[in-house]
Formats: C-alpha cells, structure tokens, sequence
C-alpha cells in the first residue's frame, strides 16, 4: 500500500480512530487535511507529524460552508485531493420514546448531514478533474458501523444516520463510478477509542466480548489498516462494498 503524492482528508482526525489514520497516511506518504471541531486536541494530534505535509481545519463537519472553503483551500495547498474518509462522529444516546429532537438532530446532522457534505465538495473535485483528463480518480470511505446493520439499543440517532450512510455509499458509488471515484463502508465493531468507553466498561464488557468470535477489541491502528487499503491503489477495483472490520461481531453474507 501506498499514498506517495496522495492528499487524503480525514474528518475526526483529533483522536481515536481519525488520529492513527491521520499518522498512517503520513506513513505511507501521503499528505492530510485533518479536521476536528477541538482546537486542542487536533493541535495535540499532529504536533509529531511534519508540518508541511499536514493541513488542519477546526470546525464542524456539519457546517456546509467549511467543507466548501477548506476544500478549495487543500486544493490550492496540496493541488489536488485523492481521498476522503468520512470518519467524525459524536453519540447522544437515549431510549427511542426518551430522545429529544436535539439528541435526534446532533447526531443526525455530524453522522450522516455531514458526511454528506465532506462527499458533495470532495466528489465535486474529483469529478472535475476527472473530467479535465486526469484518470487518478479518488476513493471516499464513509465510516459506518454495526449498528447500522444491527440496530442498537438507546442509540436510534446513531443507528439510523449509520444505515443511512450506507445508502449514501452505494449510490455514490454508482453515480460517480464512471469517474474513477471510489466510495466503500467501513462497519467497524468496537473499537478502543473514547467513544466505545462505556461498552468497553464493566457493567457490559463481559457480554460485548461474548459476541466477538475474536474475543477482543480492535486498537486503532489495527482498525485503520483496512483504511489505507481502501485509500490505495491496491483496492483499484473495489466500490460499493461494505466492508466489516468487526473481529466477527457481524458475520453475513
């Protein structure tokens, strides 16, 4: 695998998952923009890493007016983008007849309004320069998750936008596929990052694990390697897919 000359964005590159991708692309040498609405903690998250080759954005991904800007301005930087991984999330959990319009509306509008967003301007670039000749194309990655093939309990918001993002890959993928553009699901399971803390707790930690064939948790920089596959020219002829990385959480056909 490899992303020399690749410019990838990366939404949610402050911690957990977003911040050990950020460090992969950097690896296999490739250049970021890494986005988080935490001035702090994205600072904090590429202070290691070379400076020229990285491009932050602070701000929220549901602000349609930065996807906008900060689009333009990495193609002005880094003179093109090649790669989006749609990875931002936030959760506000609550029983189904519990959940206030803001619980619903939060995480609908990080997860799946969004994601959106990132994938018209990241998508309106690649077709573009597809359409001035140029054949590299690009591939998005919309990070989905189980619960978007499972449901999960007190997390409806969640589970729904995760569902919904699975439609937004598959259309894009057939809308965009003439273009080069690739665009995949990642269903990851549980993963160790901030988010997953109370799974990962004693009080459900013995039953989550009972569910995992692999009988553990994924690190980040395990969960990320299926990321930097998907980035690379190494999955040139895969699109539309749903791919889980899971540990067996959720086997199907």
């Amino acid at each position: 695998m490899s992303l020399q000359g690749r410019t990838v964005v990366v939404t949610g590159a402050g911690q957990g998952i977003g911040k050990a991708l950020t460090e992969l692309v950097i690896e296999l040498g490739g250049q970021v923009v890494a986005v988080d609405m935490n001035p702090d903690t994205l600072k904090a998250a590429v202070a290691p890493l070379p400076a020229e080759r990285v491009m932050t954005v602070v701000g929220s991904v549901s602000d349609l007016a930065l996807a906008t800007r900060s689009v333009s301005e990495a193609v002005e930087r880094f003179g093109a983008i090649h790669g989006l991984v749609n990875n931002a999330g936030i959760t506000r959990p609550a029983m189904i007849e519990k959940m206030t319009d803001t619980q619903w509306r939060d995480v609908i509008d990080v997860h799946l309004t969004g994601s959106f967003y990132w994938l018209q301007a990241v998508g309106r670039h690649m077709v573009s320069r597809s359409r001035d000749g140029d054949a590299t194309g690009g591939s998005i990655i919309n990070i989905s998750s189980d619960a978007g093939r499972k449901g999960a309990i007190g997390q409806i918001n969640y589970a729904a936008a995760k569902a919904g993002l699975l439609g937004m890959t598959m259309t894009a993928a057939k809308e965009w596929g003439r273009y080069n553009i690739r665009t995949n699901s990642i269903c990851f399971g549980v993963v160790e990052t901030p988010m997953t803390e109370v799974v990962r707790g004693e009080k459900f930690r013995d039953g989550m694990l009972a569910q995992i064939p692999l009988g553990r948790w994924s690190t980040p920089d395990e969960a990320v390697r299926m990321l930097g596959f998907l980035l690379s020219d190494a999955a040139s002829y895969m699109t539309g897919q749903h791919i889980g990385v899971n540990g067996g959480f959720h086997i199907s056909l």
